[in-house]
């Protein structure tokens, strides 16, 4: 059975963007730090709208900052 995973650039995208911290990319887009750090660990797949959010903190497109890896199980 094929299995999807989310990954993100998040972690990355942050630090290139001078330093940025979870929480104040939480702030940007409207949650919390937990729901940063969840998304960052890939244990919570972002909603639409907030993956549009988050892509736009980093004037990005969804695709640059997540991808979609398929696998097999």
């Amino acid at each position: 059975m094929a299995r999807n995973e989310l990954k993100n650039q998040i972690r990355r995208l942050r630090f290139d963007n001078g330093e940025m911290t979870q929480q104040q990319l939480a702030d940007r887009v409207g949650v919390t730090r937990q729901t940063i750090i969840a998304i960052e660990a890939g244990k919570y797949a972002p909603s639409l709208p907030l993956a549009f959010r988050i892509a736009r903190a980093f004037n990005m497109s969804i695709e640059q900052v997540f991808q979609l890896e398929d696998g097999e199980i």
